[in-house]
């Protein structure tokens, strides 16, 4: 479709570009929608926003959405479909069921997760070396515990997904003076990373780590990565942290190197099933730190700002930041 020239809006948040006029709703498909709704009315009010499902006729005219991919995947399983769909989360594999039309435009949020996460990781690595659990501990029993904290200087971190936010992940860490290697597909270099091997080195870099941060997406090659054999090849002295996906850990493998004192701690954010079930063993497991799924939070104001630079790109048939190719990036 062509469109006419942008126009210019009445505002601008925190950087968001200026230059955007909007003939055409927006279906709005996001858990955060008030917030996003918000932001969007400052930065840009010639957007209609649309959030009503309920009324089929609106609802098809909308050829751009923004949201979120499991509640435009059930969108898209009725017989609707977008020209453009702006997604807010990293991932996408909702979209890649079988069956699902992928003749539209999909743009995946960038540039949005990677403080959040990167502040998420600090928190545990810090809260690891400075032993912030003895010192609760010996402050609950009224003792003098004055062991020295080990501090991250000098330590060996290996970011399992060096995309994006491992990029991210990786700036926020080199100033503590730590060694990063990263692991991607295949190695390669990247200013980021001191080193970035492929999954055929795996085992050997887990074993000369002392934290193991997994950040990779849900994939078929990455289901099960974190298995027997990669516990048994970490270093015991190791955390290993898992902001990535439930998929790629095998549960029972890391419950037993936490009881075998294989592993020195664990923190996991995701998990195969969410919310995580209260029978699941992970509640009494020692040594391991349970959050839900909170390490990257969807920042509304970044994400619109994303949102509507994709937009003026859109409108002028321009490549979208965070374009996804569903013949080859999955």
């Amino acid at each position: 479709m062509n469109h006419p020239p942008l126009g210019a809006c009445a505002a601008t948040v925190s950087g968001i570009p200026a230059e955007v006029k909007l003939a055409t709703p927006v279906l709005l498909l996001e858990s955060r929608a008030a917030e996003i709704r918000s932001i969007l009315a400052l930065a840009a009010p010639e957007i209609r926003i649309i959030e009503e499902l309920s009324n089929s006729a609106e609802v098809e005219t909308c050829e751009i959405w923004l949201g979120e991919p499991d509640r435009a995947a059930a969108l898209l399983r009725l017989g609707y479909s977008p020209r453009w769909l702006q997604s807010t989360w990293a991932g996408y594999k909702p979209l890649l069921a079988p069956g699902l039309p992928k003749s539209y435009r999909l743009s995946r949020a960038v540039g949005v997760f990677g403080q959040a996460i990167a502040e998420y990781a600090l928190t545990h690595l810090l809260a690891h070396t400075q032993h912030l659990r003895r010192r609760d501990l010996s402050q609950a029993q009224a003792t003098w515990d004055s062991g020295t904290p080990a501090g991250l200087s000098g330590a060996r971190v290996l970011i399992a997904g060096a995309g994006e936010i491992g990029c991210d992940l990786a700036r926020f860490l080199r100033p503590f003076g730590v060694t990063i290697t990263g692991m991607a597909r295949g190695a390669k270099a990247d200013p980021a990373f001191d080193r970035i091997i492929g999954p055929d080195q795996l085992l050997s870099a887990a074993g000369a780590s002392d934290f193991i941060i997994n950040l990779l997406p849900d994939t078929p090659e990455t289901a099960d990565i974190f298995d027997e054999r990669f516990f048994h090849a970490v270093n015991p002295n190791a955390v290993f942290i898992n902001a990535g996906r439930g998929t790629s850990v095998v549960d029972q493998a890391l419950i037993s190197a936490l009881a075998d004192g294989r592993l020195a701690w664990a923190v996991l954010d995701v998990f195969r099933e969410e919310p995580l079930p209260r029978q699941h063993p992970f509640w009494t497991t020692p040594r391991l730190t349970i959050t839900a799924h909170v390490a990257g939070p969807l920042v509304p104001n970044l994400m619109a700002r994303q949102f509507l630079e994709n937009l003026s790109r859109y409108r002028q048939g321009q490549a979208l930041k965070g374009q996804v190719d569903f013949h080859c990036d999955y």
